[in-house]
């Protein structure tokens, strides 16, 4: 069951006017004039309503100190920084919303799960943990909280059918657990500029026999990562050493993403299915027709350690190592991000959305003149394992979750934070500075048609079919801090050299059903946790349809491209 709250007129919230006038509304009317102005899909009239609606709201929590956490990105720092302080000056409720790195985040939050103290009112944590929010049961079913206890303090106009996220933050149960604050997706990044020069066209037609473009899928995107490394540019003004493809393999958490963020998927590792592939999940993670995971290796059904794993990490590993810069094999996620802005680069499949702000600014050597940026973004290429139906890429969507070990009181201070956050108020103008869109309304509004051609792609991917293709990481994994950290450990062994592909991923899949066993003898899930499967000949499970999948005989498939201007034709 969801609740629909619909409704952006200042009729609904004729109780909220009716009650007492607050002092506390100037400066809203500051906030409103000074930092919002235009940018919202609201009309003053129905900003100024849903303001007095938040005053109201608070005041039985006036003066109350309370703490929120979220990663550091522009996102949060926005909100850190400038909607945190606002929301106090509003409400009387003072916000302290501190910024760390996700996987600080992650451990906080797993911290006050573990011992059931009140570390953080309100958490800003990936949707990622869904699996984990829905089994362990100890953050509060958002469903339920505001058809009960947070009732009052639920904004009438939160209007949650304009979430574009909620999908993802909604167990199998049907329960909404976590509420989008901020979302980005995993894309295809290239250089426009030189994929439309005539002599790199002409050059790359000569040498490969079909069109430079956008690839498809990784035997093209190879081919341009080839292609370009190296390259002499001078002819189109561009000095220094040219790289055909941007990644990252430092041993560290954030290399674990990297590979658990739809990288497998991309390969076609999984099975077919959205938002995540079922039975099997980009984890390569196995679950029963009642959501419990059976098993992580090829032995139980599972394909961690698959022929279509393997091929991922090769892959990725090659790729680094012959067509990257130097220095990319030590660097780690936030490190890496900004290289493409510097202009050496020509094309990165593994790009997240949330670097567009920075990858924008004036007077980086990958914007022109006039402000549009000389890169595009696009959908990734897959792997030759991939086939239509399975999921082509990942999309964060960093949410609101509220624990149940949090007092009520301090709790539905904190949804009040959050929502003051996401409301059509504020979202408009919150995403022009962050660019990571949670709203349809927001995607929709005429500013970002203005802007479009400022931001590479970005607003017209947003407005595609493509987009619900994106997803997070979905119900299959039981305890994501649990698991996420084996990912990195094991893989960077492989981009060491320490161990090959095959044998990182044998050891992966091994510790990861370590955990899902201690996880079933010790019950904490009921009967949503895992119920392991019995070990067999993993020939048994590769005859069978889906995955895992036996290894192909050509992994090299037809190089495939598109001209981006066709692409975005198909869209619209």
């Amino acid at each position: 069951m969801r609740i629909s709250l619909k409704s952006s007129t200042a009729l609904v919230f004729a109780l909220a006017m009716s009650g007492p006038a607050w002092a506390d509304m100037d400066a809203a009317k500051a906030f409103l004039d000074a930092e919002i102005g235009d940018l919202s899909t609201l009309s003053r009239a129905d900003q100024e309503a849903e303001m007095q609606w938040f005053i109201d709201a608070a005041a039985p929590f006036a003066g109350m100190d309370i703490k929120v956490v979220s990663e550091t990105i522009t996102t949060h720092e926005y909100e850190s920084q400038v909607l945190a302080k606002a929301f106090s000056e509003i409400t009387g409720i003072n916000v302290t919303h501190d910024l760390i790195g996700e996987g600080d985040v992650v451990e906080k939050l797993q911290t006050q799960m573990q011992s059931g103290q009140n570390v953080y009112d309100a958490y800003v944590n990936d949707s990622d943990l869904i699996g984990t929010h829905w089994r362990y049961q100890q953050a509060r079913s958002l469903t339920q909280w505001m058809a009960n206890e947070g009732k009052d303090v639920t904004n009438p106009g939160l209007d949650l059918d304009d979430f574009i996220g909620t999908q993802f933050t909604t167990g199998p149960d049907g329960e909404l657990y976590q509420l989008p604050d901020q979302q980005f997706a995993n894309l295809y990044w290239f250089r426009y500029d030189w994929f439309n020069d005539e002599k790199n066209k002409a050059d790359f037609k000569e040498k490969y026999g079909y069109d430079l473009g956008v690839p498809i899928n990784w035997s093209a995107y190879e081919d341009i990562a080839e292609f370009f490394t190296g390259r002499d540019l001078s002819h189109m003004g561009v000095t220094g050493d040219i790289y055909g493809n941007m990644d990252y393999g430092k041993k560290d958490p954030s290399l674990g993403w990297r590979y658990t963020d739809a990288w497998m998927s991309m390969a076609g590792m999984g099975d077919k299915g959205e938002p995540n592939g079922l039975p099997v999940d980009e984890w390569g993670i196995r679950v029963n027709e009642k959501s419990q995971p059976v098993g992580s290796c090829m032995a139980r059904g599972g394909a961690t350690n698959s022929p279509a794993a393997v091929y991922a990490v090769t892959k990725a590993i090659e790729w680094l190592q012959k067509y990257s810069p130097p220095a990319a094999a030590g660097m780690t996620f936030g490190e890496a991000g900004p290289i493409p802005a510097q202009g050496n680069v020509a094309q990165q499949m593994f790009w997240y959305t949330v670097f567009t702000a920075d990858t924008v600014k004036p007077g980086l050597p990958v914007m022109n003149e006039d402000g549009t940026p000389k890169w595009r973004m696009a959908p990734s290429p897959h792997g030759a394992y991939w086939s239509e139906g399975t999921k082509i890429g990942y999309q964060d969507v960093g949410s609101w979750t509220i624990l149940k070990s949090t007092p009520d009181d301090r709790a539905k201070a904190a949804w009040l934070y959050a929502q003051f956050v996401t409301s059509k108020t504020v979202d408009v103008k919150k995403a022009h500075v962050g660019l990571t869109f949670i709203r349809e309304s927001t995607i929709q509004d005429k500013s970002f048609t203005e802007r479009a051609d400022k931001l590479g792609g970005l607003v017209e991917f947003y407005r595609s079919p493509a987009r619900v293709a994106w997803s997070p990481t979905g119900t299959n994994i039981p305890d994501y801090p649990k698991l996420a950290q084996l990912w990195w450990q094991n893989i960077g062994d492989a981009m060491s050299g320490a161990k090959t592909p095959q044998e990182a991923l044998d050891a992966l899949c091994a510790e990861q059903e370590k955990v899902l066993e201690r996880l079933e003898r010790a019950g904490v899930q009921g009967e949503l946790g895992p119920k392991m499967n019995e070990e067999q000949d993993p020939q048994y499970w590769l005859d069978q349809p889906g995955s895992p999948k036996p290894k192909l005989e050509n992994e090299d498939e037809e190089p495939k491209t598109i001209s981006y201007d066709e692409l975005i034709k198909s869209w619209n």
